[in-house]
């Protein structure tokens, strides 16, 4: 799923976008409240009509920004408060209001905010053992403790069991909150870090409600890869096998195809269109730096076999030109071929998986299993 911030894909038309096989897109409720604010944007429509996207939608809740504004947030169990990154004005965002502001863009699907806890290589991983957890019919209690986590870790280990339980006690107050359930799917966020029977645990809190579907959170957000393996192979099988299980954030080529063997359905990333901008192009035998000196001369498309514009009608000594000279068609012919590129590469999964040829997969997309030279 191709990443609208700002309600649009950067440098590309709606247009061009599902040319490029894009069935749906994303946009960014926290970008949104602040600039131009949901109120306009319900005026106007909605995010359909105003972006000019006929196609379904996605907004994120606004939890991950917020992560991300560590330095000028303060949160508690009503929600955060923060100073907006574009006045320093004061803003309040809550379970309820990120719902509200959802409710307004109009997006097909919305996310429940969550507490989305930093990612630390001193957090405990993988075991609060048994005693930590309490199951009643009733559903999951709140964790406690458990002795043996070191003194070193437990700051980070109550950190994220509070995140995790925060995030459980939030999408309670989201679904009392939605007020468009008919045309609004509401995904909950599984949270939990590193540690395993967390993971497990959020997703017993989480799969009590009868939700349209599940995501998978806090991840990629600084651990080592192979917990980050470890936690999305843990998790996937645990949510529902008939709702969409959605992974966010994360998609480079190798992880998107762990994750789908591990039972992910949705992805979303900035990639395509940041790296496109910055002159790096997705190959199937990895990424290509545009701007080298060596491709001044190079009469070839970014990638013979694929179908994009950029490919069809130019080459790499053009394209490299346009970066040298600040032209914007640059920017847009590696945005558009990167956003095709991982198009091409989740249908081409889709095929493999109808036929299940993984020995061909990979002999067509040596970037993904670590054979790209």
């Amino acid at each position: 799923m191709p990443v609208g911030t700002q309600a649009t894909i950067k440098g590309l038309l709606p247009e061009q976008v599902a040319t490029l096989g894009a069935q749906i897109v994303l946009a960014n409720t926290y970008h949104l409240m602040l600039r131009p604010g949901a109120a306009l944007i319900g005026q106007m429509g909605g995010l359909h009509n105003w972006m000019g996207w006929s196609g379904p939608i996605l907004t994120d809740s606004g939890g991950y920004q917020v992560f991300s504004l560590s330095q000028i947030r303060k949160i508690n169990d009503q929600g955060v408060c923060f100073r907006s990154h574009l006045d320093g004005s004061s803003v309040e965002l809550t379970p309820q209001r990120s719902i509200e502001v959802q409710n307004r863009l109009g997006a097909d699907i919305i996310m429940a905010f969550d507490d989305c806890p930093p990612g630390t290589e001193e957090r405990i991983r993988g075991s609060l053992g048994a005693s930590s957890w309490r199951d009643r019919r009733s559903g999951p209690k709140a964790l406690q403790p458990h002795k043996s986590e070191t003194q070193k870790s437990e700051p980070d280990t109550n950190r994220v069991r509070q995140a995790t339980e925060r995030t459980v006690r939030w999408l309670n107050l989201a679904i009392k909150a939605h007020h468009r359930k008919a045309d609004q799917a509401l995904f909950g966020i599984v949270q939990g870090g590193t540690d395993l029977q967390l993971r497990s645990w959020c997703v017993q809190a989480l799969t009590q409600y009868d939700l349209p579907g599940f995501a998978i959170g806090g991840v990629g957000v600084g651990e080592r890869p192979e917990l980050i393996r470890q936690v999305i192979e843990h998790t996937t099988p645990l949510l529902p096998e008939k709702k969409p299980r959605y992974l966010m954030g994360m998609g480079y080529e190798r992880d998107i195809l762990m994750a789908v063997r591990a039972g992910i359905d949705m992805f979303d990333c900035v990639l395509p269109t940041r790296n496109g901008r910055n002159a790096s192009a997705f190959t199937s035998t990895g990424p290509i730096r545009l701007r080298n000196a060596k491709f001044a001369a190079d009469p070839s498309p970014i990638e013979q076999d694929c179908d994009c514009p950029a490919c069809l009608g130019f080459s790499r000594s053009f394209i490299r030109h346009l970066f040298g000279a600040s032209e914007m068609l640059g920017p847009i012919l590696v945005s558009m071929h990167n956003t095709r590129h991982f198009q091409r590469y989740l249908l081409d999964i889709r095929q493999t998986i109808a036929h299940n040829d993984w020995p061909s997969f990979e002999q067509r997309w040596p970037v993904a299993s670590g054979q790209a030279g």
